[in-house]
């Protein structure tokens, strides 16, 4: 049947419930176990044992499959932890629960089943119904064929059926949820205190990025919707705060693509008298311990690669790894002409307006960072593209800073934090320059930042991960929407 038809079926069933008397949607079933649960609690329980216990076990959940077999009936019920098969028969079920079974149940609905378990000949766990009663009649069909559609669009706009239907997709996001329950461990455990900042700010700081514009009409002021925390951690690191973190939401108003959503989730932590090179041993334990307690060791699969992710990882300059990858000398990627003539050869327009340094890292972009496929860390970065980083002592024209490379894709950025409130000023003021000959992305001046590090803000480093492609990574997923429940689409078509 066409779906609209089966809606009328379903509809129909429905309306004959009530107008029988019967509750159409209750609220007063309550299970007693996860069909996991009993799957796991008598995986070696023999029939016999089975057959002489009296005990009675409620499941509730989805019917995902149906098979009728004359006088008998199998389905199975599908809950949050997986599925059990329920068996019913004529003449041994009472005979409402027969009835609702034949005259009322489709695939979709969700019941509440109680009754003994048993063992069928294939040795299947079953439970004999003693108790059927429809919680919730499901008005539209499941969709048929589901791992086959072709339509990816669909998965993500309708993720309820995504999940209900694809294991794996469940588990993608139990994964995900176990990774930030990791985090939280790993971070907590070091004596780093959780906290959270606003996500409407009056100025958009902390990264170089375009943001959401909003508007408060108590106030009568635009306010946007954060681009990143930083800021804002650290003005806690002046209020003696010395390990902190924050795990929540940012929003760049920037393109969508599978490495990009609009509102993503990221990690931000801070330690005062901590260097950017600490933090490389650090997140390599924090990787090292993800890897144990997600995939059960440091090698894992992504795409047709592994990953191998056993300390210590490779450390790489980014001009260094521009003229690995361009045939450019260190002297010629220091020549504007010259690198800006390769960057044209590349197919890399940046405006006559950008810095050099903006020069280097895009061609870095287009051209090295698709090889980066085990873990690396791309040090050294030019001090035009890292507004709040600390200028090297080595070459001022550089900062301290990483950026961590896995399977092609940036996973995070770090460095040791400027403090020095002076610099700080020359370096928002530059970047207000370039604001105004175009660069949205370029950061407006915080003077209450300023002021804030004018108070003292201790040594420290600092970095962000974003934790929606670490779940990619995790879980050799190739889109960024597989990763997120609900990722921003178009408006469906009417």
């Amino acid at each position: 049947m066409e779906e609209n038809e089966q809606v009328l079926v379903r509809k129909n069933k429905l309306a004959a419930l009530r107008e029988n008397g019967a509750p159409a949607y209750p609220n007063d079933f309550s299970p007693s176990y996860l069909a996991f649960a009993l799957q796991e609690r008598f995986a070696t329980v023999s029939e016999e044992e089975l057959r002489t216990a009296i005990e009675t076990f409620a499941v509730a959940g989805r019917v995902m499959s149906l098979r009728h077999f004359g006088k008998a009936a199998f389905f199975h019920v599908q809950d949050q932890s997986g599925q059990i098969q329920i068996y019913v028969r004529q003449g041994e079920t009472p005979q409402e629960a027969v009835t609702l079974l034949k005259e009322s149940l489709d695939v979709g609905d969700i019941v509440g089943v109680m009754g003994p378990l048993f063992r069928t000949r294939t040795g299947e766990l079953t439970i004999k119904a003693t108790t059927l009663r429809l919680l919730s009649k499901a008005l539209r069909p499941l969709p048929e064929k589901w791992h086959g559609l072709q339509d990816v669009e669909a998965r993500y706009r309708q993720r309820y059926l995504d999940l209900l239907v694809n294991p794996q997709v469940r588990e993608t996001f139990r994964k995900r949820a176990k990774i930030i329950q990791v985090i939280r461990r790993f971070f907590t455990e070091r004596d780093f205190l959780e906290v959270e900042t606003p996500m409407m700010q009056s100025l958009a700081g902390g990264a170089l990025a375009r943001p959401f514009v909003t508007h408060h009409n108590a106030l009568d002021i635009d306010l946007y919707l954060r681009i990143a925390p930083e800021l804002f951690l650290k003005r806690l690191m002046v209020g003696s705060v010395d390990r902190v973190f924050e795990l929540g939401r940012n929003f760049r108003n920037e393109g969508i693509s599978t490495k990009h959503n609009p509102e993503y989730t990221m990690l931000e932590f801070y330690q005062a008298y901590a260097t950017y090179e600490h933090f490389m041993t650090l997140t390599e334990e924090l990787f090292m311990l993800l890897a144990h307690e997600i995939n059960g060791g440091p090698r894992l699969a992504y795409g047709d690669h592994e990953i191998d992710l056993t300390p210590p990882w490779r450390r790489l300059g980014l001009k260094d790894a521009v003229c690995e990858y361009t045939g450019l000398s260190s002297e010629e990627a220091d020549q504007e002409g010259i690198l800006r003539a390769k960057a044209r050869e590349l197919g890399v327009q940046p405006p006559a307006s950008v810095p050099l340094g903006k020069v280097l890292e895009e061609i870095f972009g287009a051209v090295v960072e698709p090889h980066l496929i085990q873990p690396t860390f791309v040090v050294s970065y030019p001090v035009e593209v890292s507004p709040l980083a600390r200028r090297s002592d080595k070459d001022p024209r550089f900062v301290d800073r990483f950026e961590l490379y896995i399977a092609g894709r940036e996973l995070a950025n770090a460095f040791s934090e400027l403090n020095d409130p002076e610099d700080q000023l020359q370096r928002f003021l530059a970047q207000l320059r370039e604001r105004e000959a175009g660069d949205e992305e370029a950061h407006e001046l915080d003077e209450d930042y300023v002021r804030a590090l004018e108070h003292g803000l201790p040594p420290a480093a600092g970095e962000g991960i974003g934790i929606d492609r670490l779940v990619m990574l995790f879980t050799d997923s190739p889109s960024i929407r597989d990763v997120i429940l609900f990722p921003q689409m178009r408006p469906e078509k009417k």
